[in-house]
């Protein structure tokens, strides 16, 4: 046996602030567990989030606005991941910080638009008549060439599909030939052609094979079941800006000029209102014909207080879109300034017109034996082993300074149990790093007590 031909079954996986969070942690009636798919407390803000969930997927939600505010560290970005969570893979959650608005190559409207169609999805079924099964037989059949040249050309391919119900044989055109070429068909491939275009696609080896010894690894699937020809319902989801980015770039020509389009184009191009218009027409369209489904999806935009007073005067305009997702803002500022102006004070630096508009869920501080619980959940996240007196000190830091700088000290607490020979983090690490470290309350208390020593 080689050692390097042994992989190992170690699963490697980045870990972030919010990997833990699995969900809102609600029980059946909808009340929340103290502690729970990687929430801790915060009962009444996951239980409001939860009705939120219940409309979004009833989709009486749509064109509406959340906004979760409290301090720093209490859990906001967390119970908006947890909706996500709680929605699926199939609804888009688009995320973003009100900052990002903020781009040297496009308008700041066009940001928030950007992200508006990102937050929309479209279910698209289609019924499609297929040709599926293993190919029997493969046999390009070749002619003269009719323009006088050397060599002959393919004139057309005959193809034999075998399903469990019957075999079919068929007479192809020869443009067909490339994209079986394409896909590297061969006898015994199961495939499928769509009638109308004549797209082919390979979905892997037939298993009749599978004791056969290949050098490469094959997928192998099962014969096909049912007719050879046979309609088959395709559903595809796609996001209104996919659609708009599809539109957006035109496919150039082969021609010098074109390709020197393509090169001078800037990164970024801008999406017009002309186009957007004419795709929410054939989307109307699709949806009227019943081919289509709309899934308002969740636009989640963090330090919304970053937002000017332009883009929040844009967002209403959004929000009162026919299509619109659901907004949920994030905030951790009391009254301040709005942005883009210099003396008009509204609470969370939002301006009280689109304050009107929102449903306010509110997130508390934490209590000492919470943070404890999301101190020992993030251990577990990053697999620490970790003492209770260790705990209890990291509560204690957490509860002086805040959550976030507790958890930060987990990583090097555990860094100098390791130098010290251990597996577990105990208390007199917790506090050997809080003396190495400081966090940001004891630095402006240092730097208020020797400002004389510092330059203005």
């Amino acid at each position: 046996m080689k050692i390097e031909e042994v992989k190992s079954t170690v699963k490697t996986q980045r870990i972030s602030a919010h990997s833990h969070i699995k969900g809102l942690g609600l029980d059946e009636n909808g009340y929340a567990i103290q502690m729970a798919a990687g929430l801790v407390g915060q009962e009444a803000a996951r239980e409001a989030a939860g009705i939120v969930v219940d409309m979004i997927r009833s989709k009486k939600m749509a064109g509406r606005a959340i906004l979760l505010a409290g301090p720093p560290g209490t859990g906001k970005t967390a119970i908006a991941l947890a909706i996500a969570q709680e929605l699926g893979n199939k609804v888009p959650f688009c995320p973003m910080v009100g900052s990002e608005v903020y781009s040297s190559e496009i308008k700041k409207t066009e940001v928030l638009m950007e992200n508006f169609r990102r937050a929309i999805g479209l279910r698209i079924r289609e019924t499609k008549e297929v040709y599926e099964g293993e190919v029997t037989e493969l046999t390009p059949v070749e002619t003269e060439n009719l323009t006088g040249g050397y060599g002959k050309t393919v004139s057309h391919i005959i193809i034999g599909l075998r399903t469990a119900k019957g075999s079919k044989q068929l007479k192809l055109d020869p443009s067909i030939y490339e994209s079986l070429q394409k896909e590297k068909v061969e006898v015994g491939d199961v495939i499928y052609i769509e009638a109308n275009s004549g797209a082919v696609k390979r979905q892997g080896r037939s298993d009749a094979f599978a004791t056969e010894f290949d050098l490469e690894a094959e997928e192998y699937v099962p014969l096909p079941k049912g007719d050879v020809h046979k309609k088959k319902e395709v559903v595809q989801d796609v996001t209104l800006h996919d659609l708009d980015a599809a539109n957006a770039r035109p496919q150039g020509g082969q021609d010098v000029l074109s390709m020197m389009g393509q090169l001078l184009k800037p990164k970024k191009t801008e999406i017009t209102d002309k186009l957007r218009r004419e795709i929410n027409k054939v989307v109307d369209k699709y949806i009227d014909q019943g081919i289509a489904e709309l899934v308002p999806g969740v636009l989640f935009i963090d330090e919304v207080h970053m937002l000017d007073i332009e883009t929040f005067t844009y967002l209403h305009r959004a929000l009162e879109s026919a299509i619109a997702p659901i907004v949920i803002f994030a905030t951790n500022r009391g009254r301040c300034v709005i942005r883009g102006t210099d003396d008009i004070i509204s609470p969370h630096g939002i301006p009280l017109d689109l304050l009107d508009r929102l449903v306010i869920i509110r997130t508390l501080p934490y209590s000492k034996p919470e943070l404890e619980q999301i101190v020992k959940l993030r251990a577990n996240t990053e697999g620490l082993e970790i003492d209770q007196d260790a705990l209890t000190a990291l509560g204690e830091v957490g509860a002086r300074s805040t959550l976030r700088y507790a958890v930060q000290l987990l990583t090097p607490a555990a860094l100098t149990a390791k130098t010290n020979g251990r597996n577990n983090i105990t208390r007199v690490d917790v506090e050997e790093v809080s003396i190495l470290f400081l966090d940001a309350k004891s630095s402006a208390k240092i730097l208020s007590q020797n400002k004389d020593k510092y330059m203005l």
